[in-house]
């Protein structure tokens, strides 16, 4: 049995490598060349979920216009760039913090959560990778396993939510089913799960979907916190960008475990960050290719 699945897998893998290379170079090329003495081409690296497209060409322009300003301390860009995320995502700036890429959020409400030792729910499989700190700081974790159709199953986590359950995440659309979670059950859920705990949402790939943000939800909801990044679709990955959406009491709590309050965003990056909201041209194109992509990539397995 196992030598029939190595053969099978084989088999698999040819008949992909197979499949014409020069097409998905044309969807995964640069949106222009790249800098001097970057890769300009190299492995498929399916794990890691990067945009291949990006930065976008206005960031890769403000990074390299911003380089010679990199001795300087960057309080001034980085109130820029809360102002245009609250503009962005029709909230004020006291509900944003900054940090080096969505992961610094995640452990950092994590940390805030543990303060009270408990457990914390995640569904199974999910994007866990930072949950081995929150159990150190105390946190045991419960694990939901999603539901045959590999969707989040919401009701079953809001069953179990225990008295000392300190935390539930939410990774929406989930890593690494790619499913999302129906809007008005998520809404629901949130409205209930909010009433005994903390939830934090995980948004990093909510720019792929015609889905709405839950960032309007939170100048209510004070157990509510929103994770965003730069990484996915405008595609600063290493730049790392990151932020927390919350009410402005729940942002002061998270903050005060920060020893420099949206200090760990560099003045290059925060550069990107602002060039690449800006960029809508190649935000809309990176999100028609990767559909283009994902179709063409489900009609070739199917095949």
């Amino acid at each position: 049995m196992q030598a029939n699945r190595r053969k099978w897998l084989k088999q698999i893998s040819l008949g992909v490598a197979g499949i014409s290379l020069s097409q998905f170079r044309s969807f995964a090329e640069p949106a222009q060349p790249p800098a001097a003495g970057t890769i300009a081409d190299g492995p498929i690296k399916l794990n890691a979920n990067e945009n291949p497209y990006g930065p976008s060409p206005m960031a890769r322009l403000a990074m390299a216009q911003h380089n010679n300003l990199s001795n300087r301390y960057g309080w001034d860009i980085t109130d820029e760039l809360i102002e245009a995320l609250a503009q962005k995502n029709k909230i004020t700036a006291d509900n944003i913090l900054l940090g080096a890429g969505s992961t610094e959020l995640l452990d950092l409400t994590a940390r805030f959560a543990a303060t009270k030792k408990g457990s914390l729910i995640i569904a199974a499989p999910s994007y866990g990778y930072w949950t081995g700190a929150a159990e150190k700081n105390g946190l045991q974790k419960i694990e939901v396993p999603l539901t045959p159709d590999k969707k989040i199953d919401l009701p079953a986590m809001l069953k179990a939510i225990q008295e000392d359950t300190r935390l539930i995440y939410i990774c929406n659309p989930n890593n690494p089913t790619g499913t999302v979670c129906e809007q008005d059950a998520l809404l629901q859920f949130i409205n209930d799960a909010t009433k005994k705990t903390l939830v934090l949402v995980d948004e990093a790939y909510i720019d792929f979907t015609s889905q709405q943000s839950l960032a309007g939800q939170v100048a209510t909801n004070k157990n509510l916190v929103i994770a965003k990044t730069f990484s996915k679709i405008y595609g600063l990955a290493g730049a790392r960008v990151g932020y927390a959406i919350a009410h402005s009491s729940t942002i002061e709590q998270l903050a005060a475990l920060q020893s420099w309050n949206n200090g760990s965003v560099s003045v290059v990056s925060a550069a990107a960050a602002l060039a690449s909201l800006k960029d809508e041209k190649f935000t809309a194109e990176t999100f028609s290719l990767n559909e283009k992509v994902r179709k063409y990539t489900i009609e070739q397995l199917q095949q």
